[in-house]
Order: C-alpha cells, then structure tokens, then sequence
C-alpha cells in the first residue's frame, strides 16, 4: 500500500473514532462520576486507539472496540490507585481553594428528563447501573456488553434483570411516598399492562 493510501485509511478511521467521542465521553462520566476525569480518560481511550489502530478489524463494532479500550484504561487506573499510598496535600486548606464542580455523574443524569429516574439510577448498585447503562441508554446487545465489561452473557442478563427490578421497585415506590400516584411504566422489554 502507497504512504498515500496509508494516510487515507488513517484519515478515514481517524474520523470514525472521533465520531464516537460524545458515547466515549457519556460512557467515562458514568465510569468516574467527574468531569475531569472522564475527559481524562477520554483522551488516553482516544491516544490508545490511535496507537494501536492497526489492532482493529474493519467491520466490526467500532464502538464496541473503542469501549474495550476506556474500561480496561478505567480498570488499569482504579488498580493504581488502589495501589499507590494516601495522598494528603501539605496545604491545610487546600480544600478550599479547589473549584465546586459538579461530579459528572451529576452532569450526564441531569440530562435525564425524570428526575425519580435519576434518583433510582443513582441508587442502584454500581454493577447494575453500568449494564443498565449500557444496555438501556447506550443500546449495547447483550453480546456487545459481555464483551466489554468481560463476563459471561449469563451474567449480563441477570445483572440486567436484577437491575431493571431494583429500578422498577425504587420507581414503583417513589411516588407513594411523595403522596402521588401514577401507573407505572413498562420498562425495555415489557408490555404495557
């Protein structure tokens, strides 16, 4: 192949992989629940599929690669620090001096239009949120999320149904205590009744 050719093909998957930043960068603030670091992460997915471009197979799921990719980086990163020791800043206020900004968790479920959605999202555990994420608002297969967090499709499946019920239980019973009533909502998958 030509070095014109070359810079075509690096050209044409360049723009692919930046065309799936915004599900990269949803992806990582579920992941980190900060805005920084999810950017963060975002740039090292993006620098880690550029430098290992030629590991990708044209035809296959391009964002189910890329996804690959952002959790291992996550993964890699959570054992790091679980390995490095405490950190303590020398400055007693240092605290204080930091910017509030908004965890990015925070950010992407103020994008949700129901708020008792949120709420039930944000309380359910971290391995049902991720597959409920994955499956219900990203709409990753079954397969596709098995391959990404790298477990068995049975595992996913359960982690999904028991996901979907801890949610539907938390919305079912949000409303009762708030003094309203309403109907409830048939999630993915299901009837209306």
């Amino acid at each position: 192949m030509t070095l014109l050719g070359q810079q075509a093909d690096s050209d044409i998957f360049a723009a692919q992989v930046l065309g799936c930043r915004r599900h990269l960068h949803a992806a990582a603030m579920r992941l980190t629940r900060s805005a920084v670091d999810a950017e963060d992460l975002v740039q090292e997915t993006l620098a880690k599929a550029y430098a290992h471009a030629s590991g990708y197979q044209p035809g296959t799921n391009l964002r189910a690669w890329l996804m690959r990719i952002e959790l291992n980086t996550f993964y890699d990163a959570c054992r790091a620090r679980q390995r490095r020791p405490w950190e303590v800043p020398l400055e007693a206020g240092a605290a204080d001096l930091a910017p509030a900004v908004p965890s990015a968790e925070d950010d992407a479920l103020a994008r949700m239009p129901d708020p008792a959605v949120v709420a039930a999202l944000r309380d359910l555990p971290c391995r049902y949120r991720v597959v409920v994420c994955l499956a219900d608002v990203e709409g990753y297969s079954y397969a596709e999320i098995a391959g990404l967090l790298g477990v068995p499709l049975g595992t996913v499946m359960s982690r999904l149904h028991r996901g979907r019920k801890r949610l539907r239980a938390a919305l079912e019973a949000r409303p009762q205590a708030q003094g309203r009533t309403r109907d409830r909502v048939p999630l993915a998958g299901e009837e209306a009744a």
